[in-house]
């Protein structure tokens, strides 16, 4: 089940006004033109940003995510017609889905972090191997746990206000509620000043550490071939570059 923050339409349609810094996809989409992508898969597209900054440079796109609100709002962007937009996770691509075949997958802003269990992590990555054609890419970001990025997650820290077109002020924060090996639990909250109403959207990332990821793509059938840093958050994120296997 999607957080809220991704599947209440209300807050799925403020989203990108919300995180409007979307310069973490620059190392992605260059990363289209270093492996001479001509289809890619964004697994977790939400409301769609990479997938239709892609398809409005002509690559031919699938975008996968199991929130119907994030999707709704993807759909009536510039270009979205131009994408292959599939409701459900990374599992709606293993057999009997016929093949997407694609060059490159991504999974940005930390979607891999979602997966809380070993079997879900799995069972994601080996839908994502389905979907590549033999030799593709696989592309994603993981936060690094010995920076203890959560500890960052306070309204002090966090607190905004933004003036959103058509909706008028939303005062936003996060607080974390609960911190369990590798388990960080936080909630985000939201007040519309137009009506006074307030949102909550209540999250669990799991970090994984290196070597496990590591661990779990070659057991998906993926091959490890580069760990980055993320260039807008040097030395805080382990970006993956694996391939699939050969069979």
């Amino acid at each position: 089940m999607p957080d809220p923050h991704y599947a209440e339409p209300r807050l799925a349609r403020i989203y990108d006004a919300l995180d409007a810094d979307r310069s973490d996809l620059v190392a992605y989409a260059a990363m289209v033109t270093e492996f001479g992508a001509r289809r890619v898969l964004d697994v977790g597209c939400g409301t769609g940003v990479f997938a239709c900054l892609l398809a409005e440079r002509g690559v031919e796109v699938v975008g996968v995510d199991p929130a119907e609100a994030s999707l709704a709002v993807a759909r009536a962007k510039p270009g979205a017609g131009r994408v292959r937009w599939i409701l459900g996770d990374a599992t709606v691509l293993l057999p009997p889905l016929p093949p997407i075949r694609a060059d490159l997958a991504t999974m940005t802003g930390n979607v891999a972090q979602v997966f809380l269990t070993d079997d879900d992590w799995l069972a994601t990555l080996r839908g994502v191997r389905a979907a590549l054609r033999p030799g593709g890419v696989l592309a994603f970001e993981t936060r690094d746990p010995a920076r203890r990025a959560w500890e960052e997650w306070n309204p002090a820290r966090t607190h905004t206000v933004t003036e959103i077109p058509e909706v008028g002020r939303v005062e936003s924060w996060c607080d974390v509620l609960d911190v369990s090996g590798p388990l960080v639990t936080f909630r985000q909250t939201y007040v519309f000043a137009a009506d006074g109403a307030v949102l909550t959207s209540d999250s669990t990332l799991r970090f994984r550490e290196r070597g496990e990821v590591g661990r779990s793509l070659r057991e998906a059938g993926f091959r490890v071939e580069d760990v980055r840093d993320a260039p807008d958050r040097p030395g805080r994120e382990f970006v993956f570059v694996a391939r699939a296997a050969d069979v």
